[in-house]
């Protein structure tokens, strides 16, 4: 890990780190938050996973989270999207919504992509590992959030991770990669035509094969009513039915007038990092 950069922020400090990961086969860059608590006494983490096209750079600089998180005594780990670098394979277009930007926080089996598009790992295993290792001010208990792209990845992998994570939330996640454009082709592209194996990704499929009984973390959903993106990328619907069927809670908020920006995440940002930090023993 080597420090990139550092800012002043709230009392804390947003810190830049440089690292060469092991599961990506690639230098890899990710923010992280510390608190001004972090000064005196170990904090919890809340993981943030961003959507196509951000770095790890979006969140921290657009978000306003760290006025709450330094409120709450919580750290921040913003990991990039996706594997980055010279002879990382890309979408054979340059699109946007696979490749470089567009990791989808899965283990890829096809080739190219199998040898670096390995977000799932990096994110459930090395990371948290690394900056747990390295970073004193960390003590072990983590949280994990995300946008779009990256809210299927926190539901998938608290999900796919029970126990591991006190709490999950998200703005405006595809609910249904399976079932909805950006989320077959990248499921597709990364993991094959058998769509047996797509499943695994997909946090509506794990909910309804959820229950009441099962270590399902409490979630919370925000999602913008002007979302452009709700009806044919997003389906919340097809989540909030699998939840009910299975009797999995999860707190929906629905915002009429609010679209997929980050104008929609800063405005409810305050509300998630206490959603946390009460799970969290933060608050």
């Amino acid at each position: 890990m080597q420090l990139i950069e550092s800012h002043r922020s709230f009392g804390g400090d947003q810190r830049r780190y440089q690292h060469r990961s092991e599961t990506l086969g690639c230098d890899m860059c990710f923010s992280l938050y510390l608190p001004p608590a972090a000064e005196h006494r170990p904090v919890p983490v809340l993981i943030w996973l961003s959507g196509l096209t951000c770095d790890d750079l979006n969140f921290v600089t657009k978000s306003g989270a760290q006025r709450w998180a330094s409120d709450a005594g919580i750290a921040v780990l913003a990991p990039d999207t996706s594997p980055r670098g010279e002879g990382v394979a890309d979408d054979p277009e340059g699109a946007y919504d696979f490749g470089l930007g567009a990791g989808f926080y899965v283990n890829a089996t096809q080739v190219p992509y199998v040898q670096h598009y390995q977000m799932y790992d990096y994110i459930v295993k090395e990371l948290p590992q690394l900056v747990s290792d390295q970073v004193a001010q960390l003590d072990g208990r983590l949280a994990i959030s995300g946008h779009s792209m990256g809210g299927h990845g926190a539901l998938t992998i608290a999900l796919k991770n029970p126990g591991r994570f006190a709490s999950v939330s998200a703005f405006a996640p595809i609910c249904s990669p399976t079932r909805c454009p950006w989320g077959e082709k990248a499921l597709t592209g990364y993991l094959g035509d058998k769509r047996e194996d797509w499943a695994q990704y997909d946090a509506s499929l794990l909910v309804a094969l959820s229950g009441a009984e099962a270590q399902t973390p409490p979630i919370r959903i925000e999602q913008g009513g002007a979302d452009d993106f709700l009806d044919n990328q997003l389906m919340p619907q097809l989540l909030l039915d699998a939840a009910t069927e299975s009797g999995v809670a999860i707190d929906y908020h629905l915002h009429p007038g609010y679209d997929h920006s980050y104008f929609f995440i800063a405005s409810f940002m305050e509300q998630h990092v206490a959603f946390h930090a009460k799970h969290l023993g933060s608050s």
